[in-house]
């Protein structure tokens, strides 16, 4: 079948029409077990194919429910993950939204998925590792979508005398490294390096001031 490039006004509320039953049923007394989530799968497959030809099944995989929850396990095992690559890793496994929230919910019943575990994992190797700062560090958990709490927890745990060693050790390897003979630009090239990997402005400044004066 050809894979159509764009959906039409009709097809997007077909869609919309489809998952709004679907919808209908899980959250009213009718309780979807995962065989049917999987019936569902499939009889969507079917209807965008007949619907809009969109679907190329010989180039797409399908998975049932247990085979995406056993995937996702593996995916979780491998390294912490957060929700929100949980959720793009389903999406990119065609799952439907309800085969998704149902799989989310078994990752995180089994401990296969934890985001306050995920925060603190993240930044203890970004900052051993990369010697990210914290602003930097902040900046990247945000992105993923990880709450207030989570990062400041995870940040707190961060020794203090440690987080000024690493970033003078990085300071100091890096202000050796740059070739720049000029002093101004030289000073300037170190600062922004510095505040990309998301050390604080204060500490920068007065780490700057401190090897070129």
């Amino acid at each position: 079948l050809p894979i159509a490039k764009t959906k039409s006004k009709k097809q997007c509320y077909n869609q919309s029409y489809f998952f709004h039953h679907i919808r209908f049923l899980n959250y009213t007394s009718i309780k979807l077990s995962i065989a049917d989530l999987d019936l569902l799968i499939i009889m969507f497959k079917s209807f965008s194919i007949v619907t809009f030809g969109f679907y190329n099944m010989q180039t797409k995989k399908t998975y049932t429910v247990q085979e995406a929850t056993s995937k996702l396990e593996h995916y979780c095992a491998y390294q912490e993950r957060c929700h929100k690559e949980v959720r793009q890793k389903l999406k990119s496994m065609h799952m439907i939204p309800e085969a998704i929230d149902v799989i989310i919910v078994h990752l995180l019943e089994h401990n296969f998925l934890n985001e306050e575990r995920f925060a603190k994992t993240f930044v203890s190797g970004k900052f051993r590792i990369k010697a990210w700062g914290r602003r930097r560090l902040t900046f990247e958990l945000k992105k993923k979508d990880i709450s207030k709490v989570n990062i400041n927890q995870a940040l707190a745990e961060i020794d203090a005398s440690e987080y000024i060693e690493v970033f003078n050790d990085l300071a100091e390897k890096r202000a050796n490294s740059i070739t720049e003979r000029n002093i101004h630009k030289k000073k300037k090239k170190l600062i922004d390096y510095l505040l990309y990997r998301g050390w604080e402005s204060h500490l920068v400044y007065e780490k700057a001031k401190a090897l070129f004066g």
